[in-house]
């Protein structure tokens, strides 16, 4: 499976600014919002699925209907850890986007903690593509058609 070509962060000083002065003209006591978010910027539906480290350990989390051409939230709030992990699947044309982190997924809606003996625990090992945040505190991902490897 190919890495996504295109994958990046969308303005976070832009946006923390937009919220603060919406914000400010709200109420003094509103905070600026922070999120993990993912683009689809292809003309199909695709399925999402996000892995990622917390205090608890590792956890994959699917899965996300994402829209053609659309931004859906996946984690709301600031960004807690530096690397989030993608795995997506395009539910019209086939094909998916992956990567090499190894992490375990179901076919119906799944939170799975850990990332060993996913078959032991009735899940599929599946290679998603690392995101680097920078520690940043809000995030957008985009996925296109051309990063997509073909079924």
């Amino acid at each position: 499976m190919k890495t996504p070509t295109l994958f990046s962060k969308f303005g976070s000083g832009i946006s923390l600014a937009a919220f603060v002065a919406i914000g400010a003209l709200t109420s003094s006591s509103s905070t600026a919002l922070a999120d993990l978010k993912l683009c689809n910027k292809t003309p199909n539906l695709v399925g999402v699925a996000l892995g990622y480290k917390d205090q608890q350990g590792w956890a994959s989390e699917g899965w996300w209907n994402v829209e053609p051409n659309v931004c859906q939230t996946l984690l709301e709030g600031p960004l807690i850890a530096r690397y989030y992990y993608i795995f997506a699947i395009d539910y019209k044309a086939g094909g998916s986007w992956g990567g090499t982190a190894m992490m375990c997924t179901k076919e119906k809606l799944f939170t799975i903690r850990g990332i060993k003996d996913c078959e032991k625990r009735k899940a599929k090992r599946t290679g998603f593509y690392e995101v680097d945040t920078g520690e940043e505190l809000d995030w957008s991902i985009s996925i296109t058609s051309a990063a997509k490897s073909e079924k």
